[in-house]
């Protein structure tokens, strides 16, 4: 299955560190995910995305990007292709307006009902489809139930109005798809919808079967004493609706001082544009 990293946070960060230089970094796990890599940052509110078919770790466009990239929200993806042709419409992230998702995850038997699920999608946002994967149709459905509720252009909202939202995406996936996967050994062929999206400000992580880590905290700050926004949380597991300086999802566990918690099944994490945490189980349908 493919990779995921993602942060939201309070300062401009650089991610030299976590997408290649880290234990577990995104640039090592592309020799067991070698089929193209993506990374979408933002600069003036405005989502810029680079991406490729060639493998991450011997890309020197990867390592060029990972040193440059400044931001205060980014999304990088590795891709080990379950769905489509190995081309760039096909690599991740994805990117519509201000919205960028990336997914990690598959839908078992995605021929047999494409067109069904293309069938729930605006008419409007259907046309700017160019790939052949399952992860760019979900990404588009998952905006048509977002224009239904408020305009794409309007980002601003509440973490909890999402939840309903990412609950009619499953339910409508899994009306066509089965239930998504919860078995205990990994199985890449089953129903998987793990994903981070983001309007550049919001950000939410939400765990469908695919393993997916989160941090708020540290151990300890190594600039603790020198950064203006240090704060007691920047040191202490978040609470919700508490703010906290910083979010990281990564699919697997990056070494040094951030703190890392393992997502649940159906778990929904996240923070606002004012960086207000949540976390909570939404009701999706698990086997």
């Amino acid at each position: 299955m493919c990779r995921l990293f993602g942060f939201r946070s309070v300062i401009d960060s650089q991610v030299h560190s976590s997408l290649v230089h880290a234990d577990n970094a995104l640039g090592s796990q592309s020799v067991k995910h070698p089929d193209g890599w993506g990374v979408a940052y933002y600069r003036e509110d405005i989502p810029h995305l680079i991406k490729s078919t060639e493998r991450a770790i011997d890309d020197q466009l990867f390592h060029k990007v990972s040193g440059v990239v400044s931001s205060q929200t980014v999304i990088a993806h590795i891709r080990n292709a379950t769905q489509g042709q190995l081309n760039v419409l096909n690599s991740h992230p994805f990117q519509y307006g201000k919205w960028v998702f990336a997914h990690n995850g598959n839908l078992k038997n995605f021929e047999q009902y494409k067109e069904k699920l293309l069938s729930h999608i605006d008419p409007a946002l259907k046309h700017f489809i160019l790939g052949t994967t399952d992860s760019e149709i979900i990404f588009y459905l998952l905006l048509s139930l977002i224009k239904k509720k408020s305009p794409l252009a309007e980002v601003d909202h509440a973490i909890g109005f999402y939840h309903a939202i990412i609950e009619e995406l499953c339910q409508t996936i899994c009306q066509y798809s089965g239930p998504l996967y919860a078995g205990e050994v990994n199985n890449p062929k089953e129903n998987h919808l793990t994903f981070i999206l983001t309007s550049g400000e919001t950000m939410l992580g939400f765990q469908g079967g695919q393993q997916l880590n989160y941090s708020t905290h540290k151990s300890l700050c190594p600039e603790r004493d020198t950064c203006s926004f240090y704060a007691k949380v920047c040191e202490e597991s978040a609470t919700t609706s508490e703010k906290v300086n910083h979010l990281l999802f990564s699919s697997e566990q990056l070494t040094g001082e951030n703190v890392w918690v393992a997502t649940k099944r159906g778990q929904l994490i996240a923070v606002d544009s004012d960086m207000k945490f949540s976390k909570s189980m939404l009701k999706v349908p698990f086997r």
